[in-house]
């Protein structure tokens, strides 16, 4: 067997590792992975350049190689602002109104999979496996077996799979879904995100489909479907937990709520995350409760993500006026109910916050996973744990169910789960708690990528 080769859209320096919040859990399960399996990660480096030159720049940090490639203005503007958030992500999150359809963005982003595939094509061995992840590089597939790669390929979908009443409104769906085809081994998720595309491959396209083993087989070749839920990387989490700076992050927060309770939310600022409607719920237990508010502090950490997006500057303004209005309705003048932060803390220091909020919320319209309800549950002390409220329409909802499952669109199931977690009984919390760790510990980062390495290995070389 030779060795790994990743492919992702951005690539994260190992060093670099960053809060959940910030970089998301697919740069954490990434190098992990590649810690154990000695390789190479590929992707755009971040940063732009004035022209389209397939230079590669390596370099490598604790066993890890990185390989990365710039991309020009036009590239990040059509392929990444563009198709990929601008369509890809909001149809893909269910969001059919924020859903934009330009066909240069289009070819702006078959423009990018022909680039990644040119500059990566060189770097592979004909016995790697190959490991292409996310909604950017769809594609990616397909173009390296038209340059003759017959190596075992894997796609690993970190996003929802839209049902296919949804998906048909993509122009062209039917293409982009054919050179999924061309991958040996495509994850999700979610059975549920399985499940859907399998009915689109037996629906739209014709192929046989076998439910059962999650088989697609069309025009002779036939790729294996599979869910493999995402987990965080328990020992790294838990030592960053043992640090000072850990420490530290918890008796800060904790000296600065003057004995309320702290409730935490952490999310990049995307709508995907529910943001808007997490402050209604909590405008509403406010409102129906005022005399609790000096019982409760919210802290929302947001760090800024796509912000060349427009709707993401949407989303800041409006969850700033949102806080705004709470804040003004319902501060004294030693005290304010909502505190949000519009920036990034590291591992170490959101283990801390975590530790030190009684109630964790994680209340997505719709996530892949979520691997911030599953780091905060992580953190808690088995002894005094605090209670995680969850989205129904997160991934993780499906793994944890002990939690205090919400659906975020009402702002009264929220606020009626605010004060369930702020008036539930140790007893309870305990009882909870110790339903839920032993997922979040055994179905971790190095289990998901076991399995799916396994299945990737096993399966029969492509011809």
């Amino acid at each position: 067997m030779g060795k790994l080769i990743v492919v992702s859209n951005r690539v994260a320096v190992p060093k670099a590792r960053g809060a959940a919040g910030a970089q998301g859990g697919l740069a954490g399960a990434l190098n992990s992975a590649l810690r154990d399996y000695k390789g190479i990660w590929f992707g755009w480096s971040g940063a732009e350049s004035d022209d389209e030159n397939d230079e590669i720049s390596t370099q490598s940090h604790e066993g890890v190689t990185t390989a990365t490639i710039d991309l020009s203005h036009r590239d990040i503007d059509e392929y990444y602002n563009g198709y990929a958030n601008a369509t890809l992500w909001p149809l893909f999150h269910f969001r059919l109104d924020l859903t934009e359809y330009e066909r240069e963005t289009g070819k702006g982003y078959e423009r990018v999979n022909e680039r990644f595939a040119d500059s990566v094509t060189p770097l592979i061995e004909e016995d790697d496996l190959v490991w292409v992840h996310d909604y950017h590089l769809i594609p990616l597939g397909e173009r390296l077996r038209s340059r003759g790669l017959k190596n075992r390929i894997g796609f690993f979908l970190h996003i929802p799979w839209p049902p296919t009443r949804l998906f048909v409104s993509l122009p062209y769906h039917e293409r982009l879904v054919r050179t999924m085809l061309h991958y040996d081994l495509v994850g999700f998720q979610t059975v549920e995100w399985r499940e859907s595309f399998l009915h689109y491959c037996s629906e739209e396209l014709g192929a046989e489909v076998n439910e059962e083993t999650g088989s697609v087989t069309l025009d002779g070749r036939t790729t294996i479907a599979k869910a493999y839920p995402i987990g965080i990387d328990w020992d790294h989490f838990q030592a960053e937990g043992e640090t000072g700076e850990a420490r530290q992050a918890g008796q800060r927060l904790l000296s600065s709520t003057r004995r309320r309770t702290a409730m935490i939310g952490v999310d990049r600022l995307d709508y995907s995350k529910g943001l808007p409607e997490r402050l209604d719920g909590i405008g509403r237990f406010f409102d129906q409760f005022p005399e609790r508010v000096r019982d409760l502090v919210f802290i929302q950490i947001a760090p800024p993500s796509r912000e060349d997006v427009e709707s993401y500057k949407q989303i800041r303004a409006e969850l700033e006026q949102k806080a705004g209005q709470i804040n003004g309705a319902r501060s004294e003048v030693d005290m304010v109910p909502i505190r949000y932060v519009n920036r990034g803390y590291s591992h170490a220091e959101l283990f801390g916050f975590f530790r030190a909020a009684k109630i964790g919320l994680v209340t997505p319209l719709r996530d892949g996973m979520n691997l911030v309800a599953k780091e905060y549950v992580a953190a808690q002390d088995p002894l005094d744990p605090g209670v995680l409220i969850l989205s129904q329409f997160a991934g993780a909802a499906l793994q944890m169910p002990e939690s205090l499952i919400v659906n975020p669109h009402s702002p009264d199931d929220m606020a009626y789960a605010i004060r369930t977690a702020l008036d539930m009984p140790l007893a309870e919390r305990q009882r909870r708690y110790e339903a839920t760790i032993d997922t979040v510990r055994d179905d971790n980062v190095q289990h998901w990528t076991k399995d799916f390495m396994a299945d990737l290995t096993s399966i029969g070389t492509s011809g």
